[in-house]
């Protein structure tokens, strides 16, 4: 090591460990930001995290699978987290109970809006197929989509690169849209972050308010079952 600077760089970049606690360290950073900022919505702890371990790994010139190598603890943990949403969901149940038909025919509303209108505009837009049948998915988490565009024998790279960008705009937008337009019962305003913008969206959610965080819970499971039969209806009817 005395001989090379740089071997002790090397040494611990081949380390899980590293890119583990890298992972942490960024997004704890993000977080305590946009707590400083009273969660405002341009501070999203996720679109910066994500920005930042990404320089770092072209600086370093560290390939995504040995970062992955540490990150897939995190990983990992998506789903206990999944799981974890249905305590909350159990202790706010009779408000639940009570909105069973405005957010069934939100859902509706909603994942036919999501689908079709992609869809169509990249339609307009003169995109190739496999890229349209990769964008179709995008409402939904990035596993399920990642399944959709495989079935589909589109991207699944693509399909998980259009799944982030949705989940990032929409927590960005959601609560700035959501006072513009009048909106103030938490229930319709959780249950339309998770419907458009899935797992980050419940995130943001959970972040304003408990009641949101639940309802949107909620959306981001129901879509994920109704794109998956609605996506493939979608590009029969629609794409050429």
């Amino acid at each position: 090591m005395k001989d090379n600077p740089f071997s002790l760089w090397v040494y611990l970049s081949q380390s899980p460990l590293l890119w583990l606690t890298v992972t942490l360290l960024v997004y704890a950073t993000t977080d305590a930001v946009s707590l400083a900022t009273l969660r405002h919505p341009l501070a999203n702890p996720v679109l910066h995290a994500m920005w930042i371990i990404g320089a770092f790994l072209l600086l370093t010139g560290t390939s995504y699978t040995t970062y992955f190598a540490g990150a897939q603890f995190v990983h990992f943990l998506l789903g206990p987290a999944t799981v974890a949403l249905a305590v909350p969901l159990y202790e706010n149940r009779k408000r639940v109970v009570a909105s069973i038909v405005p957010m069934l025919v939100a859902l509706c509303a909603g994942s036919v809006t999501a689908v079709v209108s992609v869809v169509l505009l990249a339609e307009l837009a003169g995109l190739p197929r496999d890229v349209v049948l990769s964008l179709a998915p995008k409402s939904v988490t990035a596993g399920v989509a990642m399944g959709i565009a495989e079935s589909l024998h589109a991207d699944p790279s693509l399909a998980a690169v259009a799944v982030i960008l949705t989940g990032i705009m929409g927590a960005i937008i959601v609560t700035p849209l959501m006072n513009r337009s009048g909106i103030t019962d938490y229930r319709a305003r959780g249950f339309a972050a998770g419907l458009a913008a899935h797992g980050i969206g419940t995130a943001r959610a959970f972040q304003v308010d408990e009641i949101a965080g639940v309802f949107s819970g909620i959306a981001m499971s129901l879509n994920a079952l109704v794109t998956s039969f609605l996506v493939p209806l979608a590009i029969t009817l629609l794409v050429r």
